[in-house]
């Protein structure tokens, strides 16, 4: 089994999002792509079979299968239209979270992704004990995932995540976010406990929601994002419809293996 690992939503080795992506010609059992996942310990392995014209794509965390990975997408489209399709311009998967295109545009790559709505939720005394301030804004999108807004940067790129207290907050991931500076509409980190990962650098299906907040609320159509995790990385989001949005990144090969199973 062939398989590949990309920094996704950066142009440079050791940051953005590392993904594993598996390219097989038939799915293996369940239980092996989960070994590989706890295996690789990376936020997300990819598996991808060609089915069709399209690629069906499947993604799993060290401990279970998640419907829906933007840097995993991401890496997945690299490795195909680099080293699958290399006359092709897109790639179309199929996957649990939808149909979705990776598109390469020069440098950059393209998906086009659902654009989460929010809906606004109280504050509570866990979310400011997890947190370690009083959030300015908190709202939930999709799986009911916590997006906190706080009230600068600094607080984002000083706060040491305690995966105790976020796995006591409501839904599957936290994500806190500030406004950001003349480079970045805003900066975020994101954390997955529940998933088995403490913090998710670069998450692309994170800011399925986050695109959508600092849009709504800078009145812009299109957010420059910084994420401020150890690795750091940068992605483009760009509003197209009320349920839909383009995510725009990098990516870059750190290695190509051979797994003997």
């Amino acid at each position: 089994m062939k398989q590949f690992i990309v920094d996704a939503f950066t142009h440079q080795p050791f940051h953005g999002n590392p993904a594993a992506i598996c390219v097989m010609e038939k799915w293996p059992e369940e239980e092996i792509m989960k070994g590989i996942a706890l295996e690789n310990n990376l936020s997300e392995t990819a598996f991808i079979v060609k089915e069709g014209e399209a690629y069906h794509l499947r993604w799993f965390t060290p401990t279970c299968e998640v419907g829906l990975c933007g840097h995993a997408t991401l890496a997945s489209g690299y490795t195909i239209l680099n080293f699958y399709e290399k006359e092709a311009e897109a790639v179309h998967f199929t996957t649990l979270g939808g149909e979705l295109t990776v598109s390469k545009k020069g440098n950059l790559y393209e998906m086009l992704f659902p654009n989460i709505p929010l809906s606004k939720v109280k504050v509570t005394e866990d979310m400011i004990d997890a947190l370690g301030t009083i959030p300015l804004e908190v709202v939930q999108g999709q799986d009911l995932d916590l997006i906190c807004v706080l009230q600068d940067k600094d607080l984002v790129l000083d706060y040491v995540p305690d995966a105790a207290l976020l796995s006591k907050l409501p839904g599957r991931m936290v994500h806190i976010t500030a406004a950001g500076d003349n480079d970045y509409d805003c900066i975020s980190r994101c954390f997955g406990p529940k998933l088995g990962i403490l913090e998710d650098p670069v998450c692309g299906s994170a800011h399925c929601q986050i695109i959508p907040y600092w849009a709504e609320r800078l009145g812009k159509r299109t957010i420059n994002a910084w994420d401020a995790s150890s690795r750091g990385g940068y992605l483009q989001g760009e509003i197209i419809s009320p349920s839909q949005l383009i995510l725009r990144g990098e990516a870059i090969l750190f290695a190509e293996s051979e797994l003997h199973l």
